[in-house]
């Protein structure tokens, strides 16, 4: 499998992951990427920010994710709880699998590479958030080596569970 930063031409395929997430989401009744959001804007701000990567296996793109390095606002405030560490940190956003490869480890592959991608930045730490209801991800974050850390609120004031990761 080939993980690397996303391009223009890559949008498409990333929104078809996007749209299956979305409609998992509905089906599932978690209020989690509803009312447009992420959108083809959103996917084409990370392409331009360089946050954007995919996943690819034979060519094809199977998974997606945001990933920035220059801190969260959202985060600065932690409520019932508390962040790991205070350094820089890395930060997942929108990470999301093809539905025909979901469930075989592919999702730990992108984190392994996000991880990586620190490391030799000499960062030390990874941090994420998800939906409350979003047990897929919490499950996924907690396998992965993250641990629960407390309440974090997005801009929109939608709550979120916070987990970080010490990298060794």
């Amino acid at each position: 499998m080939e993980f690397r930063k996303a391009i223009e031409e890559d949008s498409s395929s990333i929104m078809n992951i996007i749209k299956q997430a979305q409609a998992y989401f509905k089906k599932k009744g978690i209020n989690q990427w509803q009312n447009n959001y992420p959108n083809l804007e959103t996917i084409r701000m990370d392409i331009k920010n360089n946050n954007g990567y995919v996943l690819l296996k034979d060519n094809k793109i199977i998974g997606t994710t945001a990933f920035i390095l220059e801190g969260e606002k959202t985060y600065e405030n932690i409520y019932e709880g508390e962040w790991l560490s205070s350094n820089k940190y890395g930060t997942i956003h929108r990470i999301a699998i093809d539905s025909q490869y979901k469930g075989i480890g592919t999702a730990p592959i992108i984190i392994k590479n996000l991880e990586e991608i620190c490391l030799s930045k000499g960062i030390n730490s990874i941090r994420v958030d998800t939906h409350e209801e979003n047990l897929s991800m919490q499950r996924l974050v907690e396998k992965n080596g993250f641990k629960y850390c407390g309440i974090i609120y997005l801009e929109d004031k939608s709550k979120r569970m916070a987990f970080e990761k010490i990298l060794l």
